[in-house]
């Protein structure tokens, strides 16, 4: 992976600034609409280190999603306030326990059968809380309190102030974003993507390539557990849908239209989707069929993602000299 570039710095930090003083310009709706953006962007960038760089098409991160979901609202008190610093490891660290059983099993397998198996252990979580009384069943469980950060009697955190909240979020999308390039410009980046361009040379180069990826899947299912610890927070509310697999499909969506050779590309697709769905919802009744057609037409149009559709536009850097296009496809930033 290239170093980022100067101006690429100083735009990353631009972006960074503005998104921090947004809570001070725009009234709380916006606020929570952006937290929800960048939780889902969260569970994007996660799913894309294990798709994009991996090469490891999974149908159950929205599993592990959920299932972090679950477990802060199971060890959160009814009514006093779950302390953040033993709720998030607590959720995080079951979500890493079952993605490395489920890596274990599914990894053997390849191709279409490992989006099967996963898809087989996603709705195997599913119906754990929606067919038992483990997570109160279809109708969920609610959040009463949310998790705070205190020493003492002081709270230094409180998710339950919006703003605190955004920038929880904020600081989760960032250090996301930050984790995974650092780890794809380390040899261990470079051994992930060998095994998903050419599994047999990678293997008799000595990589290896199974270890590796279940590295790589557990850690993309811990940062998706992440992103549901905040979600559950965020809404005081679970329920199964959070583990079904549409919203592992919906993920996927949010990666290919960001670009699954960028790391902050699925972050930007999570915007282009929930953004897209809240204008439908406000203006068409039947909102879902001209959801999906816009989505299949810019699938179909700009395969590449939204640096497509910018170059389709007009608004990006047209195609160049084969060096330049090179240097494109290199750059994962």
């Amino acid at each position: 992976m290239q170093p980022l570039s100067t101006r690429t710095h100083i735009a990353l930090l631009a972006a960074v600034v503005a998104a921090a003083i947004l809570p001070a310009l725009v009234p709380d709706y916006y606020v929570q609409f952006a937290a929800k953006v960048l939780i889902l962007g969260t569970l994007a960038m996660a799913l894309n280190l294990a798709v994009g760089f991996g090469g490891l098409v999974s149908l159950c991160h929205a599993a592990f999603f959920g299932l972090a979901g679950y477990a802060l609202v199971l060890a959160a008190p009814e009514y006093d306030e779950p302390s953040l610093l033993l709720t998030l490891p607590l959720a995080v660290g079951a979500t890493v326990l079952v993605a490395l059983v489920v890596g274990v099993l599914s990894l053997r397998t390849r191709g279409v059968y490992f989006i099967m198996v996963t898809l087989a252990f996603g709705e195997m979580l599913f119906f754990l809380f929606h067919d038992t009384p483990i997570g109160g069943g279809s109708d969920g469980l609610f959040l009463y309190v949310k998790p705070v950060l205190a020493f003492g009697e002081t709270i230094l955190l409180d998710l339950g102030n919006p703003v605190t909240f955004y920038l929880v979020s904020l600081a989760a999308a960032a250090g996301t974003w930050w984790l995974i390039r650092h780890l794809l410009s380390t040899p261990f980046g470079d051994a992930l993507t060998a095994a998903r361009d050419n599994e047999r040379r990678a293997l008799a180069l000595g990589i290896p390539v199974f270890r590796v990826r279940l590295i790589a899947f557990v850690l993309s299912a811990a940062l998706a557990g992440l992103a549901g610890y905040l979600s559950a927070a965020q809404f005081g509310f679970v329920a199964p849908q959070m583990l079904g697999w549409h919203l592992s499909a919906t993920a996927l969506v949010m990666v290919v239209l960001g670009g699954t050779r960028r790391v902050a590309g699925p972050l930007a697709g999570a915007l282009v989707v929930t953004g897209l769905e809240e204008v439908l919802k406000y203006f068409i009744d039947d909102w879902k069929l001209v959801y999906g057609l816009i989505v299949i037409a810019l699938v179909l149009l700009a395969p590449g993602g939204l640096q497509d559709v910018a170059r389709l536009t007009g608004l990006g850097r047209r195609a160049g000299t084969p060096a330049l296009k090179l240097k494109e496809a290199n750059n994962v930033g």
